[in-house]
């Protein structure tokens, strides 16, 4: 059997998720060689969201994280995660839930984004409400145009303000890079430098003044590894953990094995060049275009449909395939696609066997 295939398959409803822990726990001995020690790593959780994939980051000495949701923040806390970072800007109700998430989970050191600066003092009156000064991180834009202020004039007055709020720690810049993705690493090393230059000038500025920068939170999984060469950079992969067809593909100078596949069936057969699964919108991330999984035993499909509950397939190989046979699937995008699974099966020794709860599929608490 192949390494992806499972005995129990008559057992398994589809379609489903397999996870399979051996290959996450080889994925995180990777990323801690890549970065240097774990001492290195804040991975992101956005990935998998999955409490036992936690805890084997925990038993191999990683211990800070960072996460998108609160949902993925009261996760993390329960497995008894010492430090938690929310990159994502909160507003409204959501400081809160994080206030709460302090006053429960006193062992956790929780921290949060601050996006510019009038999101600096709504947070610095947010926070008057929490049982201790609420750790920051200044989120800088190098690029990817999404979050976060550019280097430069504002974020250093930001990061002025957020030095003098009672109810603030500062804690360290948040430096998200996840717009380089050049194939090629010497390409893609060069990007990253040249994006880092102005983060480089503003630190360079704020320690003339005596601000004390702290933790530098650096990267993604295609740029990660770059930024190990520097040994005061905290780094946040968070696709590594599981690995995708997206990455996977394209990114040949990351050595990570897949550890998370979709399992579907046929349930029809519209064509004798045709199949269709039961892989839809609900059970494969379908924001990408097409192809959106890369399938073992399939060597090329044009996607007619892809609708909520179905996936018609054109293929070469269709006849080979009959109503009710089991295929097996690479996603193309990992994170959301395990978003839309309550559950997924972890298979140990090629019978998947216990289902684990994906806990923090919501954003709320």
């Amino acid at each position: 059997m192949e390494w992806y295939q499972i005995e129990n398959e008559a057992q398994i409803p589809s379609p489903a998720m397999l996870v399979y822990p051996e290959r996450i726990r080889e994925n995180i001995r990777r990323m801690i060689d890549l970065a240097g020690g774990a001492h290195r790593l804040r991975p992101h959780v956005k990935t998998h969201k999955l409490p036992p994939v936690v805890q084997m980051q925990l038993q191999a000495g990683i211990n800070r994280f960072k996460c998108a949701t609160l949902s993925e923040a009261k996760m993390l806390a329960e497995q008894g995660a010492a430090d938690v970072l929310v990159a994502f800007p909160l507003y409204g109700p959501a400081w809160g839930q994080l206030s709460e998430l302090a006053r429960r989970f006193p062992q956790t050191t929780f921290s949060a984004l601050i996006d510019h600066p009038a999101h600096g003092m709504e947070a610095a009156r947010a926070a008057r409400n929490f049982p201790q000064p609420l750790g920051v991180f200044m989120d800088l834009d190098v690029g990817m145009e999404r979050t976060g202020t550019k280097p430069g004039a504002e974020a250093l007055e930001a990061c002025r303000q957020l030095v003098q709020a009672e109810s603030l720690q500062l804690r360290g810049l948040h430096v998200y890079d996840g717009h380089l993705r050049q194939s090629d690493r010497q390409e893609r090393e060069a990007a990253c430098r040249r994006a880092f230059a102005p983060v480089l000038a503003m630190i360079q500025t704020l320690e003339g003044e005596g601000i004390e920068i702290g933790e530098l939170v650096c990267g993604g999984s295609l740029t990660f590894p770059i930024h190990a060469q520097y040994p005061e950079r905290t780094l946040s992969p968070g696709t590594t953990l599981l690995w995708d067809e997206g990455y996977g593909s394209n990114f040949p100078d990351l050595d990570f094995l897949h550890a998370a596949v979709a399992f579907t069936r046929v349930v029809s057969k519209p064509g004798h060049d045709k199949i269709c699964l039961d892989l839809g919108h609900k059970a494969l991330a379908s924001e990408m275009p097409p192809p959106r999984a890369a399938f073992f035993g399939i060597a090329a499909y044009e996607a007619q449909v892809h609708s909520e509950e179905h996936l018609v397939l054109a293929c070469a190989e269709a006849g080979r395939f009959s109503q009710g046979d089991c295929l097996y699937a690479i996603p193309r995008h990992i994170c959301p696609t395990m978003a839309l699974h309550d559950w997924a099966w972890a298979v140990e020794g090629q019978v998947a066997a216990e289902q684990w709860k994906i806990s923090a599929r919501g954003r709320a608490i």
